[in-house]
């Protein structure tokens, strides 16, 4: 191990543990212990400065009820929705548990295999073809319980839908059956008649044996002609007589006298006091005068018995000959007397729409 030597060359003989008061070893050991010493002193600042600084956080600190109402202040977290289990019944098969409610409004869509197609049930009802009648659909022509169809291919329950078509409805149950009778003068307006007289009932004998249950809209006394609905359509029979629905009967009635069209039309009009209380016309309008008689038209919704005769002959012109002609949008036309015929699609969608059907 080599010695130091002095400056003179001798070996340096002092402890190696001593320090120097210069030299290059003594120097840096100093700046060692200064740089520590300094550090030190650097850390002792540091920790107090810290404690200072926490001291100052803790006299700055917020009171436990400053704290509180701050943490009042948020918004609670928004719980999650937990829905409900199933009630189940043992009342119930399974397949009708927990089955969500059918949407109010609109067609109820059935099942493949279940009902007919829409463009079927509009050919059998002899509204057009089913290719005409899909062109009908595309365009947004045909409506199934209020709400247009667009859809090909569409089935539905003819017994209970309701379709319309252009706005008029369409008549898809095959077993209703809508006839107008031109009742003969003399006939009865009933089914059979006990005294073996001739009524109604003659004249649709066939179809009743074919199975048709058949009944008469109103009636006609025996000496009125004319204009008489048959059909097995009970809602629509019982409205289209009933006067709050107010569906128009329009009669010629040949009367005996010159009528005086403004004088008697304005007393029909206002009011005629009857037996059974007051009555009234829609419209009334002299059609014809000559050897004194007078051909007059009679438009009222009251179905009252002998209700236009009893008027004209409380204005002073008994009536000769009465037919009816019209009743609603149904005409009587050229049609025979005798004789009946199947009402057109067209007539039958608006007897429904005139008693909201």
């Amino acid at each position: 191990m080599n010695t130091p030597a002095r400056r003179d060359g001798t070996p340096d003989r002092r402890k190696r543990g001593a320090q120097p008061e210069r030299g290059g070893a003594s120097r840096g050991s100093s700046s060692r212990d200064a740089r520590s010493a300094q550090r030190g002193i650097a850390a002792r600042g540091a920790q107090q400065g810290g404690a200072g600084r926490s001291a100052q956080r803790g006299s700055a600190a917020p009171s436990p009820q400053r704290h509180t109402a701050a943490a009042g202040k948020k918004k609670p977290k928004p719980q999650r929705q937990v829905a409900p289990p199933p009630l189940l019944s043992n009342a119930k098969p399974a397949r009708h548990q927990n089955v969500e409610p059918a949407p109010s409004g609109g067609h109820t869509k059935l099942p493949w295999g279940e009902g007919e197609r829409l463009q079927k049930v509009l050919a059998k009802a002899g509204v057009a073809s089913r290719r005409a009648a899909e062109e009908m659909i595309a365009q947004g022509r045909v409506e199934v319980d209020g709400m247009i169809v667009r859809e090909q291919g569409l089935r539905i329950d003819p017994q209970h839908a309701v379709v319309r078509v252009d706005g008029t409805r369409v008549v898809v149950r095959e077993e209703l059956v809508h006839v107008a009778l031109n009742k003969p003068k003399g006939w009865q307006s009933t089914m059979s008649d006990d005294l073996g007289r001739p009524c109604v009932g003659d004249i649709v004998a066939e179809r009743i044996a074919a199975g048709q249950r058949l009944f008469h809209v109103g009636r006609l006394d025996a000496d009125t002609e004319g204009l008489l609905l048959l059909t097995n359509d009970g809602d629509l029979a019982h409205r289209l007589m009933h006067p709050s629905y107010e569906v128009s009967k329009t009669y010629l009635a040949t009367v005996q006298g010159e009528v005086n069209n403004r004088a008697v039309g304005k007393r029909l009009r206002e009011g005629v006091e009857l037996e059974d209380g007051p009555a009234k016309v829609d419209r009334f309008q002299v059609l014809e005068l000559g050897e004194g008689r007078s051909l007059v038209k009679v438009v009222l919704h009251e179905g009252r018995k002998h209700i236009v005769r009893r008027l004209l002959d409380a204005v002073g012109h008994p009536v000769v000959r009465l037919v009816r002609t019209h009743i609603g949008p149904v005409a009587l036309g050229d049609q025979r007397p005798g004789t009946l015929r199947v009402l057109g699609r067209d007539e039958i969608g608006k007897l429904y729409e005139a008693v909201s059907l």
